[in-house]
């Protein structure tokens, strides 16, 4: 099992990253399942197969960050691939369409609680786990870190009138993600003069609980790229924002 690529993926119970997780494992990796509730983490592991770790990880706890950094490295030594999935879209949706959460959502009448609330698993975990887990990665000879960021919260794109997700443009999950993208290229510079790969990824807009189940693309359509990106090897890319296939995001 050390000769395998050792994986973290975070939120990888449910939707996007159970998918991520589950075909990282099919290639031949070991991957800890990253989940705030360790018992559904669990139940994920088991449904993937040998080969899936389940790791309680809460991105917006430092001690459950820190134990699972501690528990990789005592397992492993080494991380060689970090896919920051873990997000939520909001608190207060219920039962409201995306379009009528959206007028709850404008910049003048959006709750601040919302915002911080969403902006702390989105931003600053991605932030923390990184933090936590570059020692670790700086102990592979191939690292690589994906983080799951989503094409509304390119600043080009919606800053076209013609952009079709414009009007749903928010403080709450959109600006988080583009929160997340200005992280993430600060990663990039950091890291671009070692070995450690650093990629930004896009899902198709995918039927999963972040949005109610109101997304048009499956699961497996929308993990493809993160897929591909996360399989990428030592001479691949790096400093890229994607969506399938390969087509590059404006930033």
């Amino acid at each position: 099992m050390n000769d395998k690529r050792v994986a973290l993926v975070t939120g990888a119970n449910q939707g996007v990253g159970f998918q991520v997780a589950k075909e990282l494992v099919a290639n031949g990796l070991t991957v800890f399942v990253g989940s705030r509730n360790f018992e559904r983490g669990e139940a994920a592991a088991k449904a993937i197969g040998s080969g899936a770790i389940a790791l309680q990880l809460d991105v917006t706890d430092q001690a459950s960050i820190r134990a699972a950094a501690e528990r990789i490295h005592e397992e492993f030594g080494r991380l060689d691939l970090l896919v920051q999935n873990a997000a939520i879209s909001n608190t207060r949706k219920g039962d409201l369409s995306l379009q009528e959460y959206a007028q709850i959502t404008l910049p003048s009448n959006v709750s601040l609680d919302e915002v911080r609330a969403v902006w702390e698993t989105n931003v600053f975990g991605v932030l923390a786990v990184y933090q936590a887990m570059l020692p670790l990665l700086r102990e592979s000879s191939d690292a690589r870190i994906v983080n799951v960021s989503s094409g509304v919260g390119s600043l080009a794109a919606n800053a076209d009138p013609t952009f079709p997700y414009r009007q749903m443009y928010s403080p709450v999950y959109p600006a988080s993600k583009t929160a997340l993208n200005a992280v993430t290229l600060a990663m990039m510079i950091e890291l671009e003069s070692t070995g450690i790969k650093v990629n930004l990824v896009s899902p198709a807009f995918t039927k999963t609980n972040l949005n109610g189940y109101e997304g048009t693309e499956s699961v497996e359509d929308g993990s493809r790229e993160v897929v591909r990106v996360a399989l990428l090897g030592p001479d691949e890319p790096t400093g890229t924002f994607t969506r399938w296939e390969n087509t590059t995001i404006p930033w």
